[in-house]
């Protein structure tokens, strides 16, 4: 029988007495959710790609390159426009201590950057297209991200340019050390699949909002990659903008994202169903100076609700060093306001 005959067949049969009815069902249905997820995919890209950037750099090379004649070194990344006037959002590694920088548009344009600043205790760097009218990347809210939610990173890795690859968020709230040694908290874990020249490269939701910046990927590992949230991204970034660094109020702690207990959030009114849980007190802060203690849970800092570790940086980041900070704590079942007087970050932080 050929396959025009078997599939006349298969049609002209009653459908209540087909018993591979079921199977046909199920096969359909995995091909309209492939199709579903394909068209997430492809609608993402879309969106994002025009203003997803690749980066050559020039960098003065080591000391132990020098020795060997070798002058300069070339490095590559990804960045993506966040501004029409050419502001562009990428990874601090990727373009510190640049001597030379230009960016390859999708539509075939090098254009000539400049860094504007580097944060390298967050990774986040900007820089500036020397050209206007640019297209720009919608900027979503992280604070909103859920596991297992889906995720495309667009980058240029290992020279290929738009590359795009897609997976899930497989864990929030990871901390992760950055080069200079400090840790960036509330990191976003996912297992799109990051390779060199990835990094600071969107990673954004099915709607192609950027939701992050993708960062690092852990070597010698299957799908563990990691992007700094676009909400501290974006903090950061108007701060490299308007003053060339960044200034944070520091306190002095380690924290974390929890769910509260529901009797808690009822007991003391929190519509919120997180708050952010001190886990380590460093000695001679601020935070010890205040008497802060592991296990204090943070519901509120300057008036604005906490509800993820995020709340807690932005507070610190809006507010003025040296400033008396109001810090709403519950401690042993009983809440407490603390005050503080944050300082500046320290290069040792």
């Amino acid at each position: 029988m050929n396959v025009q005959a078997f599939m006349a067949s298969m049609d002209s049969g009653p459908i209540a007495t087909d018993p591979d009815r079921p199977m046909t069902d199920a096969l359909h249905s995995d091909a309209d959710a492939l199709d579903a997820y394909s068209q997430a995919v492809t609608r993402a890209v879309s969106r994002v790609g025009p203003a997803v950037v690749s980066l050559g750099v020039v960098q003065p090379a080591p000391e132990r390159l020098r020795r060997r004649g070798l002058e300069e070194v070339r490095g590559a990344g990804s960045g993506v426009i966040i501004a029409p006037d050419g502001y562009v959002l990428t990874n601090s590694h990727v373009v510190q201590r640049a001597q030379k920088i230009e960016a390859r548009l999708q539509d075939g344009r090098t254009i000539s950057a400049h860094t504007v600043g580097t944060d390298p205790a967050s990774d986040l760097a900007v820089i500036r297209l020397l050209d206007g009218g640019l297209p720009v990347a919608d900027l979503g809210d992280s604070s909103r991200l859920r596991v297992g939610q889906l995720v495309v990173a667009v980058g240029n890795p290992l020279g290929f340019q738009a590359t795009v690859t897609a997976g899930v968020i497989s864990a929030l709230g990871r901390t992760l050390r950055a080069e200079s040694g400090r840790l960036i908290d509330n990191v976003i874990q996912t297992d799109a699949a990051l390779n060199p020249g990835n990094s600071g490269g969107p990673l954004v939701d099915s709607r192609g909002a950027v939701i992050g910046i993708n960062t690092a990927v852990i070597l010698g590992s299957q799908g563990i990659c990691f992007a700094i949230p676009v909400n501290t991204a974006t903090w950061v970034a108007s701060q490299l903008i308007r003053e060339g660094r960044v200034h944070r109020a520091y306190l002095g702690i380690s924290a974390q994202t929890v769910t509260l207990d529901r009797r808690i959030a009822v007991h003391y009114r929190i519509e919120a169903p997180t708050a952010v849980r001190i886990t380590e007190v460093n000695p001679d802060t601020p935070a010890a100076s205040s008497g802060f203690k592991p296990g204090d849970l943070i519901v509120r800092a300057g008036g604005r609700p906490v509800v993820t570790l995020d709340d807690l940086l932005l507070s610190l980041g809006n507010h003025r060093v040296g400033d008396p900070l109001m810090i709403q704590v519950i401690r042993g079942g009983e809440t407490q306001t603390v005050e503080t007087r944050p300082v500046d970050l320290p290069e040792s932080a």
